[in-house]
């Protein structure tokens, strides 16, 4: 009895000891299955419950005009986050947060409920939406700094720089075809939570900033021609305007200016039409001022001579089964005469002696038909069909500046090979990039160096040279007469092109002006070309488009400081000019003396500035008046979406706040202060400042310790 009891508890104890190994051999296969075969899932898995890793973005580069003086740059504003976690009612929160973010409650109550650790609530506020919000002091709710994309000079070449999206990527202009250099490397971000569910973030790798570009764009010039092209649509009710300025000798632009324009600061709802480039995207039948291929190609392959005599059968012509009828009747003109009065049967039989295959190499060789290589998107190559599409009429209506299309930049490529002995050079509108900041207060600089495209010529320097010269009769003989500059001599074309209505496609009532010419007349400094489409009244070239051209002309050389070569008309014109101080700005006293020349014709603008430098006709090279120190600079990085900045501060507000909006407030001084600074300042302290000049602060008004309400504007004077 006693031998079975034994045995059973045996039995029991084997038993429990079998059982006892096989749940520990269980327990530790088990342990070995998850630290083994499913360790790597399992830790992925902790990590997306625990942590979050999140891409820094680099900081975006500044744009800078010819003079190192900034066009785009970032500066620091409010972003707001959440850790949902945090929150102890998210459906108050959401509505709170919804009444000032003026949108939907139930997406900001989404993105709450979408995570435990992080969710962005709003991107990139202004500073009276991120005051409201701190206000709020609600738990949870965390600020962050992160770098807004700014233009300070606002509409200023808008459609030349472009604009970037909420991510900070470029979608327009020179954002974007300059993208990959200025956004820089990302770099990368840890985001965790302990067990308490908060959070702390660790920066694994510090973005790499972008670089800053150079253009050739000089700011003073680009507002005159903003500022007068602006004047001419008001005056010609005209629907929109072109103006390019053009170094003829290097083919760096020096003005390109846009009508209608926008602000790239709010680039949201703007009207399409504002935001295109219509000098490097549209194509148009220029009308007359194609004459000056026409005549060129003829001189160059010596068909004819300046004085040689033509019937222009008193305004008609029979040409491929249609009678063409010129603008005006005209009689006996010579070669000359042709191009002053613009005859366009004159036009046609000269064109009839060069024949289609010689007027076609001289269009191509002029540039037309390819694109200029300008570094800006979206560049049209324009309308041009080969002979083997020519009808019998082409060679006349192109003879004319009908049946091809061409964009501005083209045309005043075109006109630059003229002024430039025959050479003609490709547009170019980005001197360089920097990796240091452009130097605007002394010290240890490096120039930035301008280096021409590639190069050919299209006809002799004699041929230029007798192009010169009966373009110059063409502003004192003929249709170009107000163009006639003080002080220096000028020649350019006049054109009148009608527009091909798009329901009939037909020629209608509209007409498209122009004027394209340069200035001195046998050592040029610049070249312009000057459209305004569809002016109601008067809308030919000569009698509205001239005048704008004159204008720009007067000031720019001016300007630039360049030798007179004519005698002056009007010695009241240089009193003013010698009445402006070294260092004013293009907001300042200039545009007064401009309103005092405009009196008698004319308008002024005198900050110095160094031309690039000449060299031979082939092969230039200039100098941009930029450059740039090679220092480290702070990362600013620039957003992107779902991408906050290293160094991340969790800013949770505590206490009560009293927040009221129309209390007046202090004014700051920004004395001394350089142009970010004073930016990011202003939007602190609840102001908006207008922006005049560049370099440091030198005055302000209202003075330090003034009081202004919420959203008042602060005028600032930058100077070097």
């Amino acid at each position: 009895m006693a031998a079975s009891t034994n045995s059973a508890s045996r039995l029991r104890l084997s038993l429990f000891a079998a059982f006892l190994c096989l749940w520990m051999f269980t327990i530790c296969g088990r342990l070995l299955w998850l630290q083994i075969v499913e360790y790597g899932f399992l830790t992925q898995k902790a990590a997306r419950q625990q942590q979050r890793a999140i891409e820094v973005a680099a900081p975006r580069g500044i744009i800078y005009d010819r003079k190192g003086r900034e066009l785009a740059m970032s500066i620091q504003v409010d972003s707001i986050f959440a850790v949902p976690s945090e929150i102890p009612d998210q459906g108050t929160a959401a509505a709170l947060l919804s009444r000032i973010l003026k949108s939907d409650p139930k997406e900001i109550l989404a993105k709450l409920e979408s995570s435990h650790s992080f969710a962005w609530i709003a991107r990139k506020l202004n500073a009276e939406t991120a005051t409201r919000i701190r206000a709020l002091n609600l738990k949870g709710i965390y600020f962050q700094k992160e770098p807004k994309r700014f233009y300070p000079k606002s509409e200023l070449a808008a459609q030349v720089l472009g604009y970037v999206g909420m991510d900070d990527e470029g979608l327009a202009g020179i954002e974007r075809s300059f993208n990959d250099r200025l956004r820089g490397r990302s770099g990368s971000m840890l985001i965790q939570m302990d067990a308490r569910h908060r959070w702390f973030g660790r920066v694994e790798k510090d973005p790499t900033p972008g670089q800053n570009l150079v253009l050739t764009i000089d700011e003073d010039i680009q507002h005159i021609a903003e500022k007068e092209l602006q004047a001419a649509i008001d005056k010609t009710h005209a629907e929109s305007g072109t103006v390019v300025i053009q170094n003829p000798r290097t083919g760096e632009i020096l003005a390109l200016a846009n009508y209608p324009t926008f602000n790239p600061n709010s680039s949201r709802g703007v009207n399409p039409a504002s935001l295109k480039d219509r000098a490097v995207s549209n194509a148009y039948e220029p009308g007359s001022t194609f004459k000056m291929v026409t005549i060129a190609a003829a001189l160059e392959e010596k068909v004819t001579n300046p004085d040689e005599i033509f019937d222009c059968q008193m305004g008609k012509i029979f040409l491929g089964g249609r009678t063409i009828h010129d603008w005006k009747p005209f009689g006996l003109l010579t070669v000359s005469q042709v191009l002053q009065k613009s005859s366009d049967i004159g036009a046609i039989k000269i064109a009839l002696r060069l024949g289609d295959e010689r007027m076609y190499r001289y269009i191509r060789g002029f540039g037309f038909g390819s694109q200029t290589g300008i570094e800006l998107p979206a560049e049209t190559r324009g309308i041009t069909k080969p002979v083997s599409r020519w009808s019998k009429m082409s060679i006349g209506a192109i003879s004319m500046g009908q049946e091809i299309g061409v964009s501005p930049l083209q045309l005043v490529s075109m006109t630059s090979a003229m002024a430039n002995d025959g050479v003609w050079t490709p547009a170019r509108i980005v001197a360089g990039t920097t990796i240091g900041s452009v130097d605007v207060a002394g010290g240890p600089t490096r120039s930035v160096v301008f280096h021409p495209g590639q190069q050919h010529r299209v006809i002799s320097s004699m041929t230029a040279a007798e192009m010169r010269e009966l373009l110059q009769e063409v502003v004192l003989k003929g249709t170009g007469g107000k163009a006639i500059l003080d002080g220096y001599s000028s020649a350019g074309k006049t054109g009148t092109a009608q527009k091909i209505n798009p329901l009939t496609h037909r020629y209608g009532s509209k007409d498209i002006a122009s004027f394209s010419g340069f200035a001195p007349v046998n050592n040029p400094a610049l070249t312009m070309v000057v459209i305004l489409d569809s002016p109601v009244g008067a809308h030919h070239g000569g009698d509205v488009a001239a005048p704008v051209w004159g204008r720009i002309a007067q000031q720019v050389l001016e300007y630039l400081d360049v030798p007179h070569d004519v005698d002056v008309r009007n010695p009241q014109r240089m009193l003013l000019r010698a009445s402006i101080k070294p260092g004013d700005t293009r907001e300042g006293s200039p545009d007064r003396v401009g309103e005092e020349l405009a009196e008698n014709e004319g308008d002024a603008s005198d900050a110095a500035i160094s031309l690039p430098a000449k060299s031979t006709p082939v092969q230039p090279r200039g100098v941009v008046e930029a450059s740039y120190k090679a220092e480290t600079q702070q990362l600013t990085p620039s957003s992107v979406d779902e991408k906050p900045l290293a160094n991340v501060q969790a800013l949770p507000t505590s206490g009560t706040v009293v927040l009221d909006m129309d209390a007046a407030r202090i004014v700051p001084s920004f004395l001394g202060k350089p142009l970010r600074t004073v930016v990011e300042e202003s939007q602190k302290a609840g102001f908006e400042v207008d922006v005049m000049g560049s370099g440091v602060a030198r005055q302000q008004t209202p003075s330090p310790g003034s009081h202004l309400p919420y959203g008042g504007h602060v005028t600032v004077q930058f100077a070097r």
